[in-house]
């Protein structure tokens, strides 16, 4: 569950004055008010939700401390990894139950209720693992027609020897020395008492008396696992999806992270895209531009089509093939074929006395 910030709930931004805040909380106080909404049950908890960003936001100190919390990362929506040890919930916290990278709510006075409920301590979800990103690199015609590429990817997962506990396969557990069991260590930051892992014991408050052979005491180790990628038709460059399920496993009993991926399009020889079409050109001689021609012009999918260039065709001009482009969101667009006229490098004396025949009756200057 992500953490709620009270600047997303009124809908304005972090450099909001109080005059926008006090705004944007009449206009939804009005909106989402129980008596407004007698059919709704769901208006009271939103109404509870606007009040409450409200009292922080427009008292001046509380809203100081609130800035200070969100600098430190307490909002971005990411579970922090499980403490263990004295004073922790056996096994890490409950599924669901977010470590707020050690942030003492205690040290908040008041604002302590209130950013318990932000992080909606007691509620109970599947423990995720941290999201992964990678870069894949795709063929032009496979981003713009759709397909699927084969990805090898490096990945951190739990120990297969030790199950991600960092000891040896019968070996005896102490309590850490360094952190007395509550596998986070403490230091201060402006007002709030942080928390970090425990160095020494990995944040686990406990300390094998042989550590696994296979990660050193680690619990994770690097490994290779190859996935099949569906990229979805008329991909642009940078685009990225997400795959639920497809990243790390980095804590022991927690599911897979999803797994970010960007792509990168490979551009192409022969063609570019521009919107839904597809742009290409072919060169064709001087002949054939003043006389006309046909030409077999190979499309997006490997096919050819017969073009018909017409008597008279200026360099540049560019014909469209209907039907021929992405296709994507129920439109699809055409292919758009330039024409180059190139000309010979050199010209025989009677090939020169020829054009100039055929300029000096065209009337043309040369």
């Amino acid at each position: 569950m992500a953490a709620k910030d009270f600047y997303q709930v009124l809908g304005v931004p972090d450099s909001a004055s109080q005059a926008d805040i006090k705004k944007a909380y009449r206009r939804l106080a009005k909106q989402h008010h129980p008596d407004a909404n007698p059919n709704n049950p769901k208006a009271a908890e939103r109404f509870k939700e606007i009040s409450e960003a409200h009292s922080i936001l427009s008292d001046a100190e509380k809203r100081k401390q609130y800035d200070q919390m969100r600098r430190l990362g307490a909002f971005d929506g990411a579970p922090r990894g499980p403490r263990s040890g004295a004073g922790a919930r056996p096994g890490g916290p409950a599924p669901g139950e977010f470590d707020t990278g050690g942030i003492e709510f205690g040290d908040l006075g008041g604002l302590g209720d209130i950013f318990s409920s932000i992080f909606g301590r007691g509620r109970r979800e599947e423990p995720r693992a941290e999201a992964l990103e990678t870069a894949v690199e795709i063929p032009f015609r496979i981003a713009m027609l759709g397909g699927r590429v084969p990805v090898t990817l490096s990945v951190t997962e739990p120990c297969p020897t030790c199950s991600g506990s960092g000891g040896a396969p019968g070996a005896t557990w102490s309590t850490c020395p360094e952190c007395n069991g509550r596998g986070t260590i403490s230091f201060g930051q402006g007002g709030f008492a942080v928390n970090r892992p425990c160095p020494q014991c990995r944040g686990r408050g406990r300390i094998p008396s042989e550590p696994c052979p296979t990660c050193r005491g680690a619990g994770e180790v690097r490994s290779e696992r190859s996935i099949v990628i569906t990229v979805p038709p008329g991909t642009e460059d940078g685009s990225r999806v997400r795959l639920r399920g497809q990243g790390e496993t980095t804590r022991a009993g927690a599911s897979p992270g999803d797994l970010l991926v960007t792509f990168q399009v490979q551009p192409d020889r022969f063609f570019h895209r521009e919107g839904l079409d597809i742009v290409c050109e072919v060169p064709i001689n001087m002949a054939q531009a003043a006389l006309g021609t046909r030409l077999r012009v190979r499309t997006l999918d490997g096919k050819k089509v017969m073009l018909r260039i017409p008597p008279g065709t200026q360099p540049g001009r560019k014909f469209r093939i209907k039907g021929q482009g992405i296709e994507k969101n129920g439109r699809r667009g055409d292919q758009l074929v330039g024409v180059q006229v190139t000309f010979p490098n050199e010209l025989t004396p009677e090939q020169q006395e020829l054009l100039k025949k055929f300029a000096d009756s065209a009337g043309l200057p040369y």
